[in-house]
């Protein structure tokens, strides 16, 4: 009995279909690159075309034409072949200068190309110019501060303060201390529009002050505990007296190793004097304009955004009781940060950004 044209015998090596049963179980691929690939394996177990049409619901015509295409040149032909489309109207030439114009020159009547700015000035459209900066990862709307130190001993204080957050010493405390001063009590003039479905909370952008309080902290870089005291002013007298409280909370046969920035406040004569005092206590001072080294840094941000810059205080008394209120919240379940950079790690990174400066210089 005749049943139809002979078809190609159709065999897999264990290469093939390690990688055709990846494909066909991909949540990722496109839909008809799955397809291909279950019609493949199926068809190597035997299966005939219409009972594999009949699955993926498919014509007989298509499961022969990649069936074919599969025996003819294997995985590389359940791929779709290039098609032709409408010629490229924009040359090399004119992308090469947008970019060099970009990267070399500053608008007329402003400091950074827009858009706008960029089309005009090359004679292309708002959409191309769009797609270019787009596809070279072009932002000259975009800037990143960056503050190199002129400490002369960065080097020492870098790896001296990472290797303390890296391998901190036993029956030691490593504490990052520092203050976040000027913090106001803003009460807004009028009511928070609540949020609701489709818009976001609305706040007033005038308000009425009503004092400032300076904030205190001691995190604990092994349990991301925080210990916080708020104060009227930030001098030595108050920092003194946050560092009393906070000696008499930790156990004596504990050493201590406070990692501060270089305010003035923290150098004072009277505070070396009370630390010498206290031979348990190892001072360790982060490099000038090296404020990212001290971790309590991005404690500050995390209260911040969290408690204090979408607040309204009618007091300063009502800013401090908000202050503990997260505070308490925040150290019942706190976790230390996860600090993974070495300091080899961040002098070559700071190597790299130096090499990039000296190559702007003329």
């Amino acid at each position: 009995m005749i049943t139809g044209r002979p078809k190609s015998t159709l065999t897999l090596t264990d290469e093939e279909r390690t990688q055709l049963r990846s494909s066909a179980h991909s949540r990722t691929l496109p839909h008809n690159l799955v397809c291909r690939a279950k019609l493949v394996l199926w068809a190597a177990e035997g299966d005939s075309n219409t009972r594999i049409a009949r699955r993926l619901r498919w014509t007989n015509a298509t499961v022969g034409k990649w069936r074919q295409r599969f025996v003819g040149h294997r995985l590389a032909g359940l791929y779709d072949e290039l098609r032709p489309g409408r010629p490229r109207s924009i040359g090399d030439e004119q992308i090469a200068g947008l970019l060099k114009r970009t990267l070399s020159h500053k608008p007329a009547a402003g400091t950074h190309w827009t858009v706008r700015l960029a089309a005009q000035a090359s004679g292309l459209s708002k959409s191309t110019v769009h797609r270019v900066f787009q596809a070279f990862a072009l932002q000259p709307h975009r800037t990143r501060s960056f503050k190199l130190s002129t400490d002369p001993f960065f080097i020492e204080k870098v790896r001296d303060i990472v290797g303390l957050y890296l391998n901190p010493p036993d029956h030691a405390l490593v504490l990052c201390v520092d203050e976040k001063s000027q913090i106001q009590a803003l009460n807004r003039t009028q009511p928070l529009l609540p949020m609701g479905l489709g818009y976001v909370e609305g706040v007033t952008h005038d308000y009425v002050r009503h004092g400032t309080t300076t904030l205190f902290a001691a995190l604990d870089i092994a349990t991301g505990t925080v210990f916080t005291e708020c104060k009227p002013r930030h001098r030595h007298q108050e920092f003194l007296a946050f560092l009393r409280r906070l000696d008499a909370c930790i156990p004596p046969e504990l050493d201590v190793h406070l990692i501060v920035d270089n305010y003035a406040t923290h150098k004072h004569p009277k505070v070396r004097t009370w630390l010498v005092q206290r031979p348990r206590y190892h001072i360790h001072y982060t490099p000038t304009y090296s404020s990212w080294l001290n971790q309590v840094e991005r404690w500050f941000a995390l209260i911040t955004q969290r408690a204090i810059r979408r607040g309204s205080f009618r007091s300063v008394q009502e800013l401090v009781q908000k202050i503990d209120t997260f505070v308490q919240h925040y150290n019942r379940c706190s976790r230390p940060f996860a600090w993974t950079a070495t300091a080899d790690s961040i002098l070559e990174k700071l190597a790299r950004l130096c090499s990039r400066i000296s190559g702007t210089l003329h």
